[in-house]
């Protein structure tokens, strides 16, 4: 796991060169990312999906049918899925690691190979808001990081920050929810007869595994926003990247969590794989709704 840092800068250095160091925040661990060259670029991806856990990995494969990439590239996977009767195109990439950081250098990666028109973070996370349970799923176009802070002798002062998705995720969230009842939406789990919730609404993120209710994180995350809804290490270091666009054009991206635990000291491991699931299923259902360009569909 890599250090928490206090700063949500990304830097890539490098356009066309096969290796770029990307790297997040103050201090940052170094990743060398495989950049293909213009000559034998790869095939352009409709979506980008980012998983961290071997058990989020497996369900996206499983869920959306993608298979390991052909070339042998390590961590992808691609595949071919529906969205409303156009093909579209998924590459799918496991981060190295748990942490922003990480997170940033996957998205990078994506874009250096795939060029996704769209990105998702997909996996689980811990629900600290009490209308969400175990099972549920989480879906935000909203971050609010909680690493940014000032250590004083009186204590811990944090400032954290907030990363909006573009606009077109918005409405793309507003156009699925429209059609399946409102917010939560219900959906089935993957046996069926059990159904789960999708709510809508942001997350909180940084570099920390919560574990205890009465965590000084949860707190302050309840007092700068009552509304967020689950908590992860991964979210605002994604959208970081994804934000850090080399043709300044963010692309749209979507963050679904599944609901493993309620970040107490009640964590444990028990639900990571059907959390899992039903992130993949709402990101299956989600299809759909997500704003490809005609070029991507």
């Amino acid at each position: 796991m890599t250090q928490p840092s206090g700063n949500h800068g990304i830097i890539n250095n490098g356009t066309i060169s096969m290796r770029d160091f990307v790297a997040a925040g103050r201090d940052a661990t170094i990743y060398n990312v495989e950049r293909a060259r213009p000559e034998t670029a790869r095939q352009e991806a409709s979506i980008g999906v980012v998983t961290v856990l071997a058990e989020e990995a497996a369900a996206i494969r499983h869920v959306l049918g993608l298979h390991p990439a052909p070339d042998g590239t390590p961590g992808i996977d691609l595949g071919t899925v529906h969205a409303a009767g156009r093909p579209a195109t998924v590459a799918a990439a496991r981060s190295l690691a748990q942490g922003q950081d990480a997170a940033a250098a996957t998205v990078a990666r994506l874009r250096a190979c795939y060029h996704p028109a769209v990105f998702i973070l997909a996996g689980i996370a811990g629900a600290i808001h009490p209308d969400v349970r175990v099972g549920d799923v989480v879906v935000a176009t909203r971050v609010i990081s909680y690493d940014l802070r000032k250590e004083t002798p009186a204590g811990v002062i944090r400032r954290g920050g907030e990363l909006q998705a573009p606009a077109m995720a918005t409405h793309a969230m507003g156009h699925f929810f429209t059609a399946h009842g409102g917010d939560p939406a219900g959906l089935h789990d993957w046996d069926g007869p059990q159904a789960f919730r999708v709510h809508y609404g942001p997350i909180g993120s940084g570099n920390a595994v919560i574990a205890d209710e009465r965590s000084a994180i949860r707190a302050w995350l309840r007092d700068y926003n009552d509304k967020i809804l689950a908590i992860d290490m991964e979210a605002a270091g994604y959208a970081a990247a994804c934000h850090d666009d080399p043709d300044g054009h963010p692309p749209p991206w979507i963050i679904i969590r599944g609901i493993s635990d309620d970040a107490s000291r009640r964590k444990d491991d028990e639900h990571h794989q059907s959390a899992a699931i039903n992130a993949a299923r709402t990101l299956r259902e989600l299809l759909p709704y997500l704003p490809l360009p005609p070029e991507h569909s």
